[in-house]
């Protein structure tokens, strides 16, 4: 039988498998041998020992699309990044972390507006066109008047997608919008997986369909790269590429090298200013991450 691993903890794994439920499973000593550690988001083939209590081994792993660095998880189709339009209003340079993140591993990303019925139309395409020029797919979504929803989960429809955010900003009401008719599906997972009210958090996929997954993300809020240079940075823009030609200097960095054809892009208006500020800032982070 196929399923996907939707949590781990304490050596146990808990496996969806679509129109079966869900199998708490350890994982075969043979993956310890090899060095090898089953993730939230892996593709698995178990063997079921008992049906009736859902309880089986983990017999193979299947091969992985990606894996994030942080958190550990396997296998995500899409990152879907969720910020308040208003209240609070939007970190631009915290969502300019979870892109370069993104970026960096080669992830697709949308980006969801949501709380929209707190601010104007003209306030929220001022900045939400920002990040439709950089080729981000960008939705708006009100939780609190259930507008959006259909779009979202017709974008998530089929795929494993990470949400992430910071608090405040509406992701768990909107999540929860997302999952409606699944409510005793979640309930059991939690009675089967809850290992007491202190536990540590940890990722956690929640079925929303038969082959599409969401998955909250914990723990998302600071540039965790390890082994990224400062130079590295400008490759995770995607709008710096069309202008890079035009620089003087091949590796340019764009911050103070003359002839740069970023910061041209930058004077004629087609790259946003805070946009390239928080790349200055995100750069020179890096910079001094790398003294120590």
């Amino acid at each position: 039988m196929q399923g996907k691993i939707i949590k781990g903890i304490s050596g146990f794994y808990y496996i969806h498998a679509a129109g079966s439920g869900i199998y708490e499973c350890k994982a075969k000593g043979v993956f310890r041998n090899q060095n090898i550690k089953p993730l939230v988001g892996d593709n698995v083939e178990i063997a079921v020992l008992d049906e009736e209590h859902k309880k089986g081994n983990i017999e193979k792993i299947l091969p992985r699309e990606n894996e994030l660095i942080r958190p550990a998880v396997a296998n995500i189709d899409l990152a879907l990044i969720i910020f308040a339009a208003a209240k609070p209003q939007p970190n631009f340079n915290l969502l300019d972390r979870f892109l370069v993140m993104m970026e960096y591993q080669n992830v697709p990303v949308a980006i969801c507006f949501n709380k929209t019925d707190l601010v104007t139309e003209e306030e929220l395409h001022a900045f939400a066109d920002i990040y439709a020029a950089c080729g981000y797919r960008t939705l708006f979504a009100s939780a609190k008047e259930e507008k959006g929803v259909d779009a979202l989960l017709e974008l998530l429809k089929g795929k494993t997608a990470a949400v992430a955010g910071p608090s405040g900003v509406g992701k768990s009401s909107l999540v929860n919008r997302l999952q409606p008719n699944i409510t005793m599906q979640t309930g059991e997972v939690s009675r089967k997986i809850e290992r007491g009210r202190h536990t540590t958090r940890h990722s956690e996929i929640i079925p929303i369909g038969g082959d599409t997954y969401i998955m909250d993300t914990p723990g998302f809020s600071t540039l965790y790269i390890p082994g990224m240079e400062k130079e590295d940075l400008k490759g995770f823009y995607p709008e710096f590429r069309k202008w890079e030609p035009y620089c003087r200097f091949q590796g340019c960095n764009h911050i103070s090298e003359p002839d740069c054809g970023v910061r041209q892009g930058l004077e004629e208006g087609s790259i946003s200013l805070l946009r390239y500020e928080n790349y200055k800032l995100l750069y020179e982070e890096l910079k001094a991450v790398r003294k120590y």
